[in-house]
């Protein structure tokens, strides 16, 4: 049967971050013996427990539950390494400035690897005054779409949302030079490079 924690998470992140059971124990306001149940397999914390412990860890309510602990070297937070989180379920769409720990909709969401434009995903990237065009002729369905457009510079993100039976033709203000990211429903995310500016 599988369970909400597992007994290896628990003693992983305490040794990880140099804790003993006791001093576990009087962080969450329970017993060392309670803690020593839960990492030999021989009960659970209640539910109660969850946010205190892994405060107490260190970590995400969700790295606890999944046992899947990140850690992101990139403390400073660089918009160029800016990554895409994307709900299959709901389509919500999460950014951060490196990897993180996200979930949605009860499952825990993986960031978006980008890929240079397929045939059928090729978008053309023009100037149009001190704006760039984006557009690509692509089904724009219930079922199969291109969700959003973005352009990201060292300075910030253009975020555009699309919906079905729109047409994918999306103007966004330039800025320093940088990627510009496509994402279908069905095939995932792409990008290239902006042009060069004359």
């Amino acid at each position: 049967m599988n369970t909400y924690l597992t007994a290896d998470t628990i003693r992983a992140l305490r040794e990880g971050r140099g804790l003993t059971q006791r001093a576990l124990a009087e962080a969450i306001g329970v017993t060392d013996k309670a803690v020593s149940k839960w990492e030999s397999g021989r009960g659970l914390p209640d539910i109660t427990l969850i946010e205190p412990l892994a405060g107490a860890l260190g970590v995400s309510v969700a790295e606890l539950l999944a046992g899947d602990v990140r850690t992101n070297a990139n403390r400073a937070g660089n918009v160029a390494r800016m990554k895409f989180y994307v709900c299959p379920i709901c389509g919500n769409v999460v950014t951060a400035l490196g990897e993180g720990s996200f979930s949605c909709c009860g499952i825990s969401l993986l960031p978006q690897e980008a890929e240079e434009p397929d045939a059928e995903h090729d978008f053309a990237v023009e100037r149009v005054e001190n704006d760039w065009l984006i557009t690509l002729d692509h089904p724009m369905t219930k079922d199969h779409f291109v969700s959003f457009v973005a352009l990201v510079t060292m300075d910030g993100v253009r975020f555009k949302k699309l919906y079905p039976e729109q047409d994918v033709e999306v103007r966004l203000p330039m800025g320093p030079s940088g990627w510009i990211y496509l994402y279908c429903n069905h095939h995932g995310l792409f990008r290239k490079r902006t042009p060069r500016r004359r």
